[in-house]
């Protein structure tokens, strides 16, 4: 497994070399100070993975990955900061960081997420992997809301099998009201019939 670092503490740099280095199966190909040196060196020697910092002098770290996903697409890249606000763990991600590991990991912990890396997998520190799960969680809930408590009762009785006129007569609204409701909710769920709008509901978990 190759291995490139970009990282501007000349001491955790050094270190980073020694401590790879000395791993069975590990070779670092190249270590930088900037994203600028390590464009010009990772065209030279082209690692397996790189290993970069995100608070970069200059280009910075996320800039960095991006650069290379453009340039460098099958390169797998690590982010390796101390950075764990929400920001910059999605701005690491989108950009093309597969892994993203926070400084203070224990030197295992970061070999075993190389290799982990190397094999296929995203890892992540705990406390990464906990607010990947929350976007998500709270994107999902946030599907919840998409209809109104009125447009969810609706699309609930149009599962139920009731025709618009019952529906009408449960809710006390007018047949208009009711062809009113189930056309925002077609609009809101991108949906063209009623088939339609229920299979979308059912997979955002409205119903």
């Amino acid at each position: 497994m190759k291995i490139s670092i970009v990282e501007d503490d000349m001491l955790l740099r050094e270190n980073l070399k020694l401590l790879l280095s000395g791993e069975t199966g590990i070779s670092v190909v190249g270590a930088y100070a900037t994203a600028e040196d390590a464009l010009v060196g990772l065209k030279r020697t082209v690692p397996d993975i790189l290993l970069t910092d995100i608070g970069l002098p200059g280009r910075s770290g996320i800039e960095l990955i991006r650069d290379i996903k453009d340039q460098l697409p099958d390169m797998e890249i690590m982010a390796h900061t101390v950075f764990d606000d929400r920001e910059t763990v999605f701005s690491a991600i989108k950009a093309g960081a597969s892994a993203y590991i926070l400084k203070g990991s224990t030197p295992r912990e970061l070999i075993d997420a190389l290799h982990t890396l190397h094999k296929g997998g995203s890892p992540m520190s705990p406390k990464i992997a906990r607010k990947v799960i929350r976007e998500f969680q709270d994107e999902g809930s946030d599907e919840q809301y998409l209809l109104s408590p009125r447009e969810k009762g609706i699309v609930k009785e149009i599962e139920n099998g009731m025709t618009y006129k019952d529906i009408s007569v449960k809710f006390n609204i007018s047949p208009h009201t009711v062809h009113t409701h189930i056309k925002n909710i077609y609009e809101k769920l991108h949906a063209k019939d009623r088939q339609e709008a229920l299979v979308v509901a059912r997979r955002k978990g409205i119903i």
